[in-house]
């Protein structure tokens, strides 16, 4: 609750005589802070000076963020942001994906950190506060299990929280977009994650509008200097690898002992079929049909993100999702290249696999674990790509073989649209993103419009007619202008046309 006070004064009302208008300013102080409020007449100003007097004789106290009698003030003065981030953390979370409640809380965080009345104590760690915040107070699963030194953290942060009001303070609303802006070491933060978090914190700030704690959204939009920066959409061209550089980390991750050849067959999934990772761990064996030549199928139905065992409902470290961007129960049929139809038959066959079981388990069974592929990847692009490129953008994340895959069938003339329904994106999303990336088309669009736009020869009875126009328009050429008919009039005489010796306004 925000503090109250019964320590109120008041002084003389301020007259100020200007230039269109006198205005007259009611002035007061709460426990020792200056208040202040204009009216345009005298009357108005007298009233409410009258109301807030009588407030006080009354035995009123007064809250001392507002200055306002308790009976004046707003139910946004009355809740704090952080009992207010609570209330919505906890109305959004079963309605939201774990990821996003990951998300919310780093998002609710920063704010929380940015509307305090005081600096964080030097008792405090910043660390163990934003963890405190992001990991237990926005956690509705882990809430309740807060050891003593986060309580501690916890209360501190309660009993120091700004009223809902400070949204108000432009002070306020810029320390807010500034914490979003920087990182805990005060570097900048990915222009990514600045979008994403103002994107959640504008979501909770329309909940607090409809929930009657503010009058409307102060976060700036559109083209406002203060609004989230722009986010590159479209895939960096250097991130792509080469089938001579796929083979080679392929090659290299199929030599290791144990798991080799299984992480050979999923990086080859994500390189022939554009699936995403998340996608490919989903993957059951019943869903690929594997012919013993051509082409296969594999039917994605599930996905299964990593986002951590606190953030899910049943405690597992994956949560299982409906495909991105379709709705629940949607699949979307994928080709298989028979390169890939042949490695995932071995597979198979090796690891004696059944329809039931997934197609690419982890070592002990369950779900493949990220952290256990992106590491196998990142110690192959060491191992097999020169210092330069393995320091370069290509093939950085697991995701550029997806990225590799979409842009090599956009690239050997796969109908976009075919393209969006095998990668499971829209038609506008797939250009946006690869548009940069589609080359060595070139030559043939040039050829193909080379002909259709080159023009064909003017006739001579074109040509002729083309120079009688100018001759009347008046736009031909020097050598083939009309002398002037002489008309008694000099061309410089006031009231005729200079060239042609016609006057401009004659009686009719």
């Amino acid at each position: 609750m925000s503090s109250r006070s019964f320590k109120v004064r008041f002084y003389d009302t301020e007259v100020y005589k200007g230039k269109r208008k006198t205005t007259y300013t009611v002035r007061w102080s709460v426990n020792g802070n200056r208040r202040g409020r204009s009216f345009e007449t005298s009357a108005l100003a007298e009233s409410f000076r009258a109301t807030l007097r009588v407030a006080a004789n009354n035995g009123e106290p007064f809250d001392v963020d507002t200055g306002l009698p308790v009976s004046q003030v707003a139910p946004a003065a009355e809740l704090t942001w952080y009992e207010f981030a609570l209330q919505y953390i906890d109305a959004k979370w079963p309605r939201i994906s774990a990821n996003n409640r990951k998300n919310t809380a780093k998002a609710l965080t920063k704010a929380t950190l940015a509307l305090l009345r005081a600096e964080l104590p030097g008792r405090f760690d910043p660390v163990d506060v934003r963890r405190a915040l992001r990991e237990y107070a926005f956690n509705n699963l882990r809430r309740d299990e807060a050891p003593p030194e986060v309580r501690t953290i916890l209360s501190w942060i309660g009993r120091n929280s700004l009223p809902m009001t400070a949204w108000e303070d432009t002070r306020h609303l810029d320390a807010v977009l500034r914490a979003l802006d920087t990182l805990l070491d005060g570097t900048p933060a990915a222009a990514s994650s600045v979008r994403r978090e103002r994107r959640i914190l504008n979501v909770a700030i329309k909940y607090a509008v409809r929930q009657k704690n503010l009058t409307d959204n102060p976060l700036p939009t559109g083209k406002d200097e203060d609004a989230a920066p722009r986010v590159a959409e479209a895939v960096d061209k250097r991130s792509l690898l080469n089938p001579g550089q796929v083979a080679a980390v392929l090659a290299w991750i199929y030599a290791r002992p144990r798991t080799g050849h299984r992480l050979h067959a999923f990086f080859a999934t994500l390189y022939y079929a554009g699936l995403r990772p998340e996608e490919a761990v989903a993957l059951r064996v019943g869903d690929a049909t594997l012919p013993a030549e051509g082409w296969g199928q594999l039917l994605v139905h599930t996905a299964e993100p990593e986002v951590g065992s606190q953030w899910t409902d049943d405690g597992q470290v994956h949560e299982t999702r409906h495909l991105k961007g379709r709705a629940e129960g949607d699949t979307r049929p994928v080709p298989v290249h028979p390169a890939l139809v042949a490695t995932l038959r071995d597979l198979i066959e090796a690891d004696g696999l059944k329809p039931g079981g997934l197609l690419f388990p982890g070592e002990k069974g369950g779900l493949l674990a990220g952290s256990v592929f992106r590491r196998a990847w990142n110690k192959a692009r060491a191992a097999v790509l020169p210092e330069h490129e393995y320091n370069s953008p290509t093939g950085k994340r697991v995701y550029d073989l997806r990225h590799t895959c979409l842009t090599t069938w956009l690239n050997n003339g796969v109908p976009p649209a075919q393209v969006a329904e095998w990668a499971g994106n829209s038609v506008p999303v797939l250009l946006a993103t690869y548009a940069r990336c589609v080359t060595g088309q070139l030559a043939a669009l040039q050829e193909r419009i080379e002909g259709p736009q080159r023009l064909p020869p003017v006739s001579p009875e074109q040509r002729d007619r083309t120079q009688n126009f100018g001759r009347f328009s008046g736009r031909t050429s020097a050598k083939s202008r009309v002398e002037p008919v002489p008309t008694g009039l000099p061309p410089s005489t006031p009231g005729s046309r200079p060239g042609l010796g016609v006057p401009r306004n004659r009686t009719r």
